[in-house]
């Protein structure tokens, strides 16, 4: 049974009296009740940017301080994504008045909402837009309304998600990040499943981002094969964390991809085991094992780190034992490739930056309250995505040798 749509006290009163004004009866009616908030907002902040202007609010004659004063209005149309807005743009009597909102000749207002949603991405919360709408413009935009005009972003995001992809990836980094959400009447903590993929043209783009329960390998497994029917037919290597069935779940989906678990996460793992009193001459002793140059040295120092360390801590070298066969996967690849794929740093950079943009939000109301808060702070971060790792023609050559017969030069196009 589908659970009722809860509203707080304020909102509910807020939306009734919409509703009691506009009398809306059609999804139609509801676009034109939108729009027509949309315009007095914008009438609104040009009255406020006048006031401010001439130094007095109308009417108000008494702190009056200047020859200049108001001069009438001129009508003006402009587009919004909403339809187009009729506007009485205030004039002044020395034509001195500037308008910044809606300046003149501008006949498309749609970068307004697009400004709230940049303050949005970045981590500001409807309330906090509206407090800044409130002292910049002196004007009322209830947060109620800001995130109606946070909500149009859903269909787009959503298109987003389920967008074709590209045929062949050279290296996809998968990882989750947790939030916690209300669900019927409780807090739960849900994962957020995200996958960034390296073209075989080295720029890098966010393959998805899925708002489901604690992650898991099953969990893996639904995306990986919607990822293939989004087009993606091979991928090379795939770096991960150590959840368990991680790989089952890759290879049932891509049997012929590499799989490379995340060194990092393994390292802090096993040195959860150690004692602070060893810590240092266990990290010195374990770093000649997974920066040796072979996997023949590697497995040497393995059997030196056993011997030495082995009796004191049996779990911290049985942990580097039973997952070596995808450990070690980026022994078989020279400096360049292991570099990228030997962590998941490029994951967990980007997610550091998502917990900077939501860090003010510490419950969400829904999963798509949260999925629309990742994809604004995700397109405001990957703006930034223009360059290629570090000698990616020499990079992408090995791949051909080492993929032989997987990568051709019409994959390239």
């Amino acid at each position: 049974m589908a659970r009722q749509r809860k509203l707080s006290p304020e909102r509910k009163a807020f939306v009734q009296g919409l509703l009691e004004h506009y009398k809306p009866e059609t999804a139609q009616d509801v676009q034109d009740m939108l729009k027509d908030l949309l315009g007095d907002t914008l009438q609104g902040l040009l009255e406020a940017e006048l006031d401010d202007e001439l130094g007095y609010s109308k009417y108000d004659y008494s702190n009056k301080d200047t020859e200049n004063s108001r001069n009438g209005y001129s009508k003006k149309k402009v587009v919004s994504s909403m339809g187009e807005i009729g506007l009485d743009i205030p004039r002044d009597r020395n034509g001195e008045f500037e308008p910044q909102i809606v300046k003149k000749h501008q006949t498309d207002v749609s970068n307004i909402e697009d400004q709230v949603l940049s303050m949005y991405a970045k981590g500001m919360t409807t309330r906090d837009i509206s407090e800044h709408l409130k002292s910049v413009y002196g004007v009322d935009a209830s947060a109620e309304m800001i995130s109606k005009m946070t909500d149009r972003i859903l269909p787009i995001a959503k298109e987003w998600q389920n967008r074709p992809l590209d045929r062949k990836y050279a290296i996809v980094f998968m990882d989750a990040i947790h939030y916690n959400v209300r669900q019927d009447n409780a807090i739960v903590k849900k994962a957020v499943y995200i996958a960034i993929g390296i073209k075989l043209n080295g720029s890098k783009e966010v393959l998805g981002m899925w708002v489901g329960g604690n992650e898991s390998a099953k969990y893996w497994l639904g995306i990986l094969n919607e990822i293939k029917n989004r087009g993606v037919e091979d991928i090379m290597i795939i770096s991960v964390d150590g959840l368990t069935g991680f790989g089952d779940a890759i290879h049932a989906v891509y049997p012929n991809t590499e799989i490379q678990r995340c060194i990092v996460h393994q390292i802090r793992y096993s040195t959860k085991f150690i004692s602070y009193k060893d810590i240092k001459a266990f990290m010195r002793d374990l770093k000649e094992v997974y920066q040796a140059l072979t996997e023949e040295i590697a497995l040497q120092e393995l059997d030196a780190l056993e011997e030495k360390w082995g009796s004191k801590y049996p779990s911290s070298i049985a942990s580097w034992r039973n997952n070596w066969p995808t450990l070690a996967t980026y022994f078989k690849y020279p400096a360049e490739i292991r570099r990228i794929i030997y962590t998941t740093n490029s994951m967990e950079n980007f997610n550091r930056q998502l917990r900077k943009v939501t860090k003010a939000k510490t419950i969400f109301p829904t999963d798509d309250a949260l999925f629309k808060m990742l994809y604004l702070a995700m397109t405001d971060i990957t703006k930034k995505w223009e360059g290629k790792p570090w000698n990616w023609v020499q990079i992408l050559e090995q791949l051909f040798i080492y993929f032989e017969g997987r990568i051709t030069q019409e994959d390239l196009y």
